[in-house]
């Protein structure tokens, strides 16, 4: 596995950690940057920045790049699906991963649709909310707030 994986304007680089330790660049400004690439010289200007999901927008030369970087745990956490929200099978919720129910954020009787946030599972250290894959009524909660679930297990029951 690549130490990286940098998208940048929808484009996917895998990228080694040891190609971004040699690179020749140097910091001119708050958010500027020289870089020195096969004799090239290239201006660096951060435009935008929303570090908690790893992503920047950048000026290079003038030309503007978005750019989202996931290191080996990002891309290890999306090929073991643990992103993804639950499935509704036979009008139930089940859990998409082994965790602890931290918050329970519906009730029986509630009608929720699409994306309707269900409650927030922990796993791996990180929380992750659970969504609504449709329409209903919820029947019933089977679960309770500090609860451990196991991967598949019922939590909502739908109608």
């Amino acid at each position: 596995m690549n130490n990286y994986l940098i998208k940048v304007n929808e484009e996917d680089f895998p990228v080694k950690r040891s190609e971004v330790e040699v690179l020749d660049i140097i910091n001119t400004a708050d958010s500027s940057y020289h870089l020195l690439q096969d004799n090239k010289a290239y201006t660096i200007e951060l435009a935008a920045s929303d570090f908690q999901n790893k992503k920047l927008s950048v000026s290079v030369n003038g030309n503007i790049y978005d750019i989202e970087i996931k290191d080996e745990y990002d891309q290890k956490v999306k090929e073991m699906g643990l992103f993804t929200v639950t499935s509704q099978k036979l009008n139930s919720i089940e859990a998409p991963m082994p965790g602890l129910i931290i918050d329970i954020m519906v009730e029986a009787g509630q009608e929720i649709t699409d994306g309707t946030p269900l409650l927030i599972l922990s796993a791996m250290k990180m929380e992750n909310i659970i969504l609504a894959e449709g329409d209903g009524v919820v029947k019933s909660v089977n679960v309770e707030k500090n609860e451990a679930v196991e991967k598949g297990q019922l939590i909502i029951e739908m109608e």
